[in-house]
């Protein structure tokens, strides 16, 4: 288990992460209102239905309770990554993005920062979705997005330094390349301990957004702004 702190890597062409600020920014109002705003636990469960991602509505695989959505499926697609189930789900998925979203945006610019980032989402979405067709839990949470940073950090700065609290409490400076290497292990070694019918954990959801960021980015790495710095 490890904390990400900060990474080493500067800027080359913007100030600041404007996108992945605002997306930070969505994500924890959005959270307070559902926590509370909405008449508490009931309102915030409400809330996931509505707008979490449930794949049995997505894939309409089965029998489909009444209630679970107020949105069309397709559009739960987006909306579930800007929900999060608790205070620890919501700051470990705002960590991430603070570390490591910055450079992806600098390389990818504004704009074309926040298309990949809800790319990675659906992307994640799908792949959950996927793997578990009939399940009627909603999905929540920036992970799967997280994830798609991760693979694009990955490709573009292996070997930048990053501060992380190892075991949550010893602090070490590793390599990007070793320590997104640990993480995929345990996103795979999480799919093996994953009960049959349990999603606590979206493994996969996971998972897809690293293979949607890790393909975009490559396929798109000439085109970026951090390919073309000496």
């Amino acid at each position: 288990m490890f904390i990400p702190i900060h990474d080493d890597t500067p800027h080359h062409v913007i100030r600041f992460q404007w996108v992945s600020g605002f997306i930070m920014l969505v994500n924890l109002g959005l959270f307070m209102l559902t926590r509370y705003g909405l008449g508490g636990e009931p309102g915030e469960l409400a809330a996931m239905n509505d707008y979490g991602l449930v794949p049995l509505l997505l894939t309409q695989s089965g029998s489909i309770p009444a209630g679970l959505s107020a949105i069309p499926a397709p559009l739960t697609l987006v909306t579930y990554s800007f929900l999060h189930g608790g205070w620890g789900h919501l700051l470990t998925n705002l960590l991430f993005i603070w570390v490591f979203a910055d450079n992806v945006e600098d390389a990818f610019g504004h704009a074309s920062f926040g298309i990949f980032y809800l790319l990675c989402a659906i992307g994640a979405a799908l792949a959950h979705a996927l793997m578990v067709p009939g399940s009627d839990a909603p999905l929540v949470g920036a992970s799967g997005a997280v994830a798609g940073i991760l693979a694009a950090y990955l490709v573009l700065f292996p070997r930048a330094r990053v501060w992380v609290l190892l075991f949550l409490r010893l602090p070490v400076r590793l390599p990007a390349w070793v320590l997104l290497a640990g993480w995929i292990g345990v996103q795979v070694a999480g799919l093996f301990m994953m009960q049959p019918k349990g999603v606590a954990v979206a493994w996969w959801a996971h998972i897809g957004g690293f293979a949607s960021g890790l393909v975009l980015t490559v396929l798109l790495r000439g085109r970026l702004i951090t390919a073309k710095l000496p």
